[in-house]
């Protein structure tokens, strides 16, 4: 029986599909990063959201990603069932940059990352997330955008939730 032939998903082709914008969710006790050794940020309880950016997103699609962040029902409440969220616990959020989430290993071993905005475009749309994370009254902090970071984290769970436009 042949294999099932894989669509090819890239973006611009003429199938009209379209990547949607990610951000990996991890719950976090306590997450910072560092540029060249040299801290950066860091937070306590809350959450450590890592942010990849493809060609079709733009602020619209941020808002409604940092929307869906700060309310995610992720933290436990006093019956220890996950059910609060970010602004119900008082938690703070770390944001980092990561255009590996758009990494494609269909072929080969070496990933590519055609998917994954240009740097220009990915700052702008990474800027707009933690602006609209900001409107919605939670204390952030940020990672530098194209660097080189080492980030560290203590995850709470593990919970870890990929969310997409």
């Amino acid at each position: 029986m042949p294999a099932a032939r894989v669509p090819d998903l890239a973006p611009g082709n003429r199938r009209g599909y379209t990547a949607p914008m990610r951000v990996l969710v991890q719950r976090v006790r306590r997450a910072s990063v560092s540029v060249a050794g040299k801290p950066v940020a860091s937070v306590g309880r809350g959450l450590l959201v890592l942010v990849g950016v493809t060609h079709e997103d733009d602020a619209a699609a941020a808002a409604k990603l940092a929307a869906k962040t700060v309310r995610l029902r992720v933290f436990e409440d006093d019956a220890g069932l996950i059910n609060l969220s970010l602004q119900a616990v008082g938690g703070e959020v770390l944001v980092v940059s990561q255009f590996t989430l758009y990494a494609d290993t269909r072929r080969g071993n070496r990933p590519s990352f055609t998917r994954a905005a240009r740097p220009e475009q990915g700052e702008a749309v990474y800027a707009a997330f933690v602006q609209a994370l900001r409107a919605e009254g939670v204390p952030v902090q940020t990672g530098v955008f194209g660097a080189h970071m080492q980030v560290e984290l203590v995850n709470d769970g593990p919970v870890t939730i990929l969310l997409e436009t």
